[in-house]
């Protein structure tokens, strides 16, 4: 008699592989979602938290090394603390007094400015008085006249609802009280959270977590690091070069050009727009205005070959134009909070988009066949 062979039971579907990755990508899907509708709703108040986060991230590495000089890490984190708040605060008071200054006078000497430039205007006028219609001209004078006004009326309401808003003020002590007390924390205390966020991994994919982890950082470190420097490099040589040229709120435009340049191209193109704009309304020379744009020139040139070589290098990764949209992205959907953000998340993003796309040249999907360890067909 044979014997029927033995029969294979269904798979169980709890067992299918598929399931699995939906319940995981639903999971993530939804963790991922959560974040940002709890930023979005909380976008308000996470600006010193945020804001503390990035100042500890930035000051972890001298933590460290004073760390393996034999420090305890609450001496080395309130030593830290204290040196960046007593150098932000000696900055500001130095920086203040010049800021109100150039201000106040560019406010007193605004009218000055628009005579300049309706001088400019004029002999272009005249000429275009010859060749359009009256009805034409006028109606050309009466959209500037009111563009114009409409532009002052801006300008100005816009700055009353900056000095006057409640909120504003909310964000500027909550900056100047909440941010320092979160750093402080949060750099005495990021080794242990790391190990604590470490300690949460999944044990199947931790080696894969910390790997990528680990290339964020590099890159995030890199990035958020050396282009800090760089703003502060190229904000102080703007500032000098603008001032020493004698341009009106050189200071404040330069050092306004030289924080902005985080955003790839953005702070040197307004910097200059501003500058020379400001250098044709207040100088009737022509030398001034060519050394207005020398300075941007000069700082491009020592940005592109010695600053960003040096200080940021190729391992970043960032792609400018996807740093751009990040920027404008994490600005549009959650303020200032998102400008902060965006940085970090454009790098974990940047990140995830190379491992994948290298588990896909590896795949046998991408081969058309089978593939080993290596990626290479058999």
């Amino acid at each position: 008699m044979t014997t029927p062979p033995p029969s294979v039971p269904d798979p169980d579907p709890q067992d299918s592989p598929l399931p699995s990755l939906e319940r995981h990508a639903l999971f993530w899907a939804a963790v991922i979602l959560g974040t940002l509708i709890g930023v979005y709703l909380l976008r308000s108040v996470l600006l010193p938290f945020v804001a503390g986060a990035a100042v500890a991230y930035f000051l972890d590495p001298v933590a460290d090394a004073l760390e393996r000089r034999r420090l305890s890490r609450t001496l080395a984190t309130a030593s830290i603390t204290a040196l960046f708040l007593l150098l932000v605060a000696g900055i500001l008071l130095v920086l203040a007094p010049a800021i109100e200054s150039q201000v106040v006078g560019f406010l007193h000497r605004v009218p000055d400015y628009l005579h300049a430039i309706e001088d400019r205007i004029a002999p272009l006028w005249k000429q275009a008085a010859k060749i359009l219609p009256k009805a034409q001209i006028q109606s050309l004078t009466d959209s500037a006249k009111g563009m114009m006004g409409q532009g002052a009326s801006w300008f100005l309401g816009l700055l009353g609802q900056v000095l006057t808003s409640g909120l504003a003020l909310v964000n500027l002590l909550s900056l100047l009280v909440i941010a320092p007390v979160v750093s402080f924390y949060l750099l005495r205390d990021w080794d242990r959270i790391v190990g604590q966020i470490d300690s949460l991994l999944p044990r199947r994919h931790a080696d894969t977590i910390r790997m990528l982890a680990k290339e964020a950082d590099s890159v995030l470190a890199g990035f958020v690091r050396g282009q800090a420097t760089v703003c502060l490099a190229l904000g102080t040589f703007y500032a000098i070069g603008l001032t020493l040229v004698g341009l009106d709120l050189g200071l404040v435009v330069g050092l306004s050009a030289g924080l902005i340049s985080f955003i790839p191209y953005v702070g040197t193109v307004l910097g200059f727009v501003v500058s020379m704009g400001l250098a044709l309304a207040q100088f009737s020379d022509t030398l001034p205005i060519v050394l207005v744009g020398a300075v941007f020139v000069a700082g491009q040139f020592i940005e592109g070959n010695f600053l960003s070589p040096w200080l940021v290098g190729e391992r970043v990764g960032l792609h400018p134009v996807w740093m751009i949209f990040a920027l404008l992205s994490g600005g549009t959907l959650f303020g200032f909070v998102g400008i902060l953000l965006a940085v970090p998340v454009a790098a974990v993003i940047g990140v995830m988009v190379r491992h994948f796309l290298k588990r896909y040249r590896d795949s046998a999907y991408y081969h058309g066949g089978l593939a080993d360890d290596t990626g290479a067909e058999p």
